[in-house]
């Protein structure tokens, strides 16, 4: 049987490996951080600070009593999560993708359902008012949005069309002097507490055109779903229209037909595809940790082979993913990322990060399904996350038509 001194000496061999942690404390094997600017790091420090701070020591609680914290909004708001990458002018960011992605990241390891708050605010509701809107939507919405002040929505999935979007039974019917908006919208973050839905519907025409609904006009409401078993901390719910009125200065100018949703769809799952990432490192770093304080036979588990296996191919995959991310963020910000190929990356970093969260619990044994450690909450929200902005086989097929240039779901 070992000594105290080689356990002692196996646990600080592994804790001077410099392969997977930098300086900063980041999981990083191929020093992924020479690529970022100096910008890029402090605003990923300031992020991972607050996630310590507000999210980490509240959120087990939280999800256990499926409770959503309101105030958390103010202070993503104040921390500048809500549209980074939206003109300052308008009360956003002004930053790069990479910089978008990063926020994301450090949000998701604190927990995907607050990261989805946020991506939602951000990509799904700030983004199509400030690409599509006019210049006076941009002005009455974007800074209350930006600052937590309001929380908004984004209503597209219907009870019967999800993969399929353009089926949407939702419509909006010219009546002169305004639009009557009709139908419903299920599995939407954010809408039970909501003062703003960015929502899609059919024209006249047939045409899927976007408008701007507020809390308060007649006949809205935003019933809350119960009963989950993933994303417990974030708030789910509909969207009901019933002869909803809207006036014509809320639709969205400057878009009409499927481009519009879809075009904010990219941008969310951008935004998941470094988000999930960070739910992986989570709980790559939980397990690393576990495996070398937990001992059986006389030593840690760390030593044995294959709890090395699980570690090295889950260190693995998010060194690739990770490379994967920065460079989609690069051709982000050169205008040139395709929606295949953001496809790619969502399904990539949502695939590991499941993987990584199911042999994270594994290297945890029992203790891995307790609150004591994230991996549980971890895995039930990433099983919301394969889902949604496109489900997993969905994305699969996006790459299988991009490079056959054949759709197989048409």
């Amino acid at each position: 049987m070992s000594s105290q001194a080689d356990v002692l000496s196996t646990k600080a061999q592994v804790q001077r490996n410099k392969g997977s942690l930098n300086a900063a404390g980041f999981t990083d094997y191929y020093d992924i951080d020479g690529l970022l600017t100096e910008e890029h790091k402090l605003i990923r420090q300031s992020i991972r600070d607050f996630v310590k701070k507000e999210i980490s020591p509240n959120v087990e609680q939280w999800a256990q009593q499926a409770h959503f914290p309101s105030e958390i909004v103010r202070k993503f708001g104040e921390v500048g999560a809500f549209g980074p990458t939206i003109p300052t002018e308008y009360g956003g960011g002004g930053l790069d993708y990479i910089s978008y992605g990063l926020i994301m990241q450090e949000i998701e390891r604190g927990d995907s359902g607050m990261r989805s708050t946020a991506s939602v605010q951000g990509s799904l509701v700030m983004y199509p008012i400030y690409q599509y809107g006019s210049e006076e939507q941009r002005r009455k919405f974007l800074p209350k949005l930006a600052s937590g002040e309001w929380l908004g929505c984004f209503g597209l999935t219907e009870p019967d069309h999800g993969s399929n979007p353009g089926g949407m039974v939702t419509t909006i019917k010219d009546m002169g002097d305004y639009y009557l908006l009709n139908g419903a919208k299920l599995w939407i973050s954010n809408s039970p507490e909501c003062q703003v839905a960015v929502v899609w519907a059919k024209d006249d025409n047939g045409r899927i055109r976007g408008v701007i609904v507020e809390r308060g006009m007649e006949g809205f409401t935003t019933p809350e779903i119960h009963n989950k078993w993933s994303l417990r901390a974030s708030i789910t719910g509909e969207l009901v229209f019933e002869d909803v009125k809207i006036p014509k200065e809320n639709i969205l100018p400057n878009i009409d037909g499927l481009k519009g949703p879809l075009s904010c769809l990219d941008s969310a799952r951008y935004g998941i595809a470094w988000g999930a990432l960070g739910a992986a490192i989570d709980c790559y770093e939980s397990a690393l940790k576990y495996s070398l304080q937990r001992e059986q036979f006389g030593k840690p588990i760390a030593s044995f082979q294959l709890q090395q296996k699980k570690l090295a191919e889950m260190i693995t995959e998010i060194t690739k993913a990770q490379l994967m991310v920065w460079r989609l963020g690069t051709l982000k910000n050169e205008g040139k990322a395709t929606s295949a190929q953001i496809s790619m990356a969502k399904r990539n970093s949502v695939e590991i990060a499941l993987e990584i969260a199911r042999e994270a619990r594994q290297i945890h044994g029992g203790m891995g399904i307790t609150g004591e450690y994230p991996i549980m909450r971890h895995m039930m929200n990433l099983e919301s996350v394969v889902t949604y902005e496109g489900t997993h086989d969905i994305h699969l097929l996006i790459t299988g038509a991009d490079i056959t240039g054949i759709q197989a779901f048409k």
